[in-house]
């Protein structure tokens, strides 16, 4: 402003001669005056565009797919109004059909960008089916839309389309981008050629984004000759970030950057991925409120994607903890999208429903929300101790989505009626309990109990297998503790698989544990299922460090035995003598007494326990008042029927003897239960007091999954009681659980 002003008066001294001199001054005043406003207003409409710009984009869209079933390779949508919490449209269905617009019937890998008009939009899938086989596929999908809603589409098959391409095995994550030079939009993807290594192609796509116009040429490959895909460019100060998955020496996503979008582009040669667990399919998108980017990928042998905080994309700071979402994705792509568009997916795919289904408050056992459709009746789980009296469950909104009331409500007074509207559409009205419910004691998806008094910590501990993992592929263990059997807190992975046995390294399956005190000192030796496998580990705490023997214990069939699995361990000591005994078996059960050092078995001592043709797996032992109880599970954990039936021995690898009605816990229809099995049983020290520790499917969604039920199971506890001859007592699984205890 003073430049200005300053060359104007050196500019017009004849004009400034004109005016009589006592108005001359005041003259100069207001133009100083005037300047300054005029710079002021310069200045805060400038503040004000910023503000737009920052405003302009207020939620955002996730679009994954889920799975490797072509059921699952289909495009579906989420929202989130803050980049961390996330909820599934369309109750997690796909938006588009795969069959329509693929030339396999399934697709993977969903880019989704917003153009360079801001209002017309860009995707590109795999069009892949996994079942066919990782080098099945030869095209990919481009769709094109103006409103999120509606979408076009073509195949391009490169393999078809370009002359050079016979040995051409796979066509994978395509992504797109805006060349401003070229003025045109870039597809790069990865291709694999013969034993060639996977390496990143880009070619331009038409104008009416139909088909590529260019050949494709190669724009990265791994300096490391390892493989090189999910490629995910990002501008930022004037260069292109190329993040991408390579393997080889290591894996896990790099970097490399480039001045230009095409060429040069220079590896930084360090992992970016904050776990040592294997990764794909990364993706980076800037937060709304300037706060800096975000680093996601799929942590595909965890079930889960990870999130990672950045402001200079070099540094990255893990955020689990501030995220959530409500269903499992697949490689996916975060966009954000303004208040309207929201409001435009949620009036097409948005329902009252899953508003009602949104509650996150941290008192709420979230995976067991059960929402009754027909009747509009929620039903809302709610961790011990919580305050009913004032509890407000958080309902997730969207743009275009009323809730009423939104405070805090009394849910000891009866059922809390909200109304949901989404706008263009009718109010809903529901009626809301919400109730204190022990069961499941864990959460999230565990499966396989084993239950331990520890009398060094003078805690309970409950040792799982880790579920929901299609197929039951998990690959780590964790142990939980607790002081009252009802409050749990989280100890950690205590073994796993991949970083810490050498011989097996998938299907971490059903462990058990025992104390035992060894020269005056504490040993946890715990026994568990690997690669239908089973190995022993050892620690000096509950909660580890847990150190491989090295070597399976049991990998072989018992002698006589030619079908089933090694798998589900269980191990019982003795109190009448102290010896420890080890029983396990799938189709068969098998039991062996342990040497002295607890990681071997005493030879010529294993025995065919099978107690009668409703053995399946799941042997667990206990003793009580001289008699020794068997227990199995009956039937296929992934159907509803799976049960536990018991008989008694009078030693522990003695005949074992059936009573008339042995059933110890199955179905409870009525509460919703299925799948009761797999179970431990646990004495409180010094008392005959018992409580039955089971797995059962995850509630309310188990009995509508199929087989995947089967590995989506979550643990629970009931109490266990006796009749006076000592049959036991059929259990009644419940959603109350048991009343917390107080050991002395």
């Amino acid at each position: 402003m003073k430049i200005g002003f300053t060359n104007w008066l050196n500019s017009s001294p004849a004009f400034l001669k004109k005016v009589p001199a006592p108005y001359r001054c005041m003259l100069i005043l207001g133009l100083l005056l005037s300047a300054c406003g005029q710079q002021l207003t310069s200045r805060s409409s400038n503040n004000s565009a910023a503000a737009q710009a920052n405003e302009k984009y207020s939620a955002y869209l996730f679009t994954y797919f889920t799975g490797n079933n072509k059921s699952e390779e289909a495009i579906r949508f989420a929202l989130s109004n803050d980049g961390y919490n996330y909820q599934a449209l369309n109750h997690n269905k796909p938006v588009i059909s795969s069959a329509k617009i693929s030339s396999t019937g399934g697709v993977r890998d969903p880019h989704i960008l917003r153009g360079a008009d801001g209002k017309t939009f860009y995707m590109v899938v795999t069009d892949m089916v996994s079942a066919n086989g990782w080098n099945s596929n030869r095209a990919m999908v481009l769709l094109k839309s103006t409103d999120l809603l509606n979408w076009t589409s073509s195949v391009v098959n490169i393999q078809k389309q370009f002359p050079g391409q016979d040995n051409l095995l796979r066509v994978w994550a395509p992504q797109t981008i805006y060349d401003p030079q070229a003025k045109k939009y870039m597809i790069y993807f990865s291709m694999k050629h013969g034993n060639d290594p996977d390496k990143i192609y880009y070619a331009y796509a038409n104008k009416d984004f139909t088909a590529l116009e260019t050949t494709p040429k190669q724009l990265f490959f791994s300096p490391t000759n390892g493989a090189c895909i999910d490629g995910d460019i990002v501008l930022k100060d004037g260069k292109y970030h190329l993040f991408f998955k390579t393997e080889g020496e290591g894996a896990g996503i790099k970097m490399a950057v480039s001045d230009k979008l095409t060429e040069g582009y220079i590896l930084q040669d360090k992992y970016l991925q904050q776990t040592k667990d294997p990764v794909e399919g990364s993706g980076v998108f800037k937060l709304n409120n300037g706060e800096g980017y975000i680093l996601m990928y799929d942590v595909y042998t965890k079930g889960k994607y990870q999130f990672t905080k950045s402001q200079d994309l070099q540094n990255f700071s893990v955020i689990d903890q501030e995220v959530s979402m409500n269903f499992h994705p697949r490689h996916g792509t975060v966009l954000p999208i303004t208040a309207q568009e929201a409001e435009a997916l949620v009036s097409q795919w948005g329902t009252t429903d899953d508003v009602m289904q949104s509650a996150r408050a941290k008192e709420l056992k979230k995976i067991n929300i059960a929402l009754d459709t027909v009747g509009k009746k929620l039903s809302l789980p709610v961790k011990a101790g919580t305050n009913i009296n004032s509890f407000n469950p958080e309902f997730t909104t969207f743009p275009g989505i009323t809730i009423t009331p939104q405070s805090a409500q009394n849910f000891t007074a009866g059922p809390v009626t909200y109304t949901v509207t989404i706008k263009g559409k009718a109010p809903q009205t529901y009626t809301a309990v919400a109730r204190e419910a022990h069961n499941p004691v864990l959460e999230g998806y565990y499966a396989d109990p084993d239950v331990l008094y520890a009398e060094k910590t003078g805690k309970f501990y409950i040792y799982p297998t880790s579920d929901g993992f299609t197929g039951w592929s998990g690959t780590y263990f964790k142990t939980f503790s607790s002081n009252n059997l009802v409050d749990w807190q989280d100890e950690g992975i205590i073994l796993d698989l991949p970083k810490d046995v050498s011989w097996a390294k998938r299907n971490a399956w059903a462990p058990c544990i025992t104390e035992k005190k060894i020269n005056g000192q504490y040993k946890y030796f715990y026994y568990f299922t690997a690669a239908q496998k089973i190995g022993v580990a050892v620690a000096d705490n509950p909660t580890g460090p847990f150190v491989d023997s090295g070597k399976p214990l049991i990998d072989k069939f018992p002698e006589g035995i030619k079908n089933g699995q090694q798998i589900d361990p269980d191990v019982f000591t003795d109190p009448k003598t102290g010896k420890s005994y080890l029983y396990w078996g799938n189709g068969y059960m098998a039991g062996a007494e342990l040497n002295n050092d607890m990681v071997s078995l005493k030879p010529g001592t294993t025995k065919i326990l099978t107690p009668d043709a409703t053995f399946r797996e799941g042997a667990t032992v206990f003793y009580r008042n001289g008699t020794y109880y068997i227990m199995w599970s009956e039937d296929d954990t992934r159907s509803e029927n799976y049960r536990v039936r018991y008989g008694t021995a009078d030693s522990p690898l003695g005949k074992i003897k059936i009573p008339a009605n042995n059933l110890v816990i199955a179905k409870n229809p009525e509460a919703g239960i299925y799948a009761t099995g797999h179970n431990a049983v646990l004495q409180i020290p010094g008392k005959d007091e018992w409580y039955l520790v089971y797995h059962r499917f995850n509630y309310p969604k188990g009995i509508s999954m199929g087989g995947a039920a089967g590995y989506n199971r979550e643990v629970c506890i009931d109490k266990l009681e006796f009749n006076p001859d000592g049959s036991i007592k059929q259990v009644k699984p419940t959603h109350e659980g048991i009343k917390a205890i107080r050991l002395k």
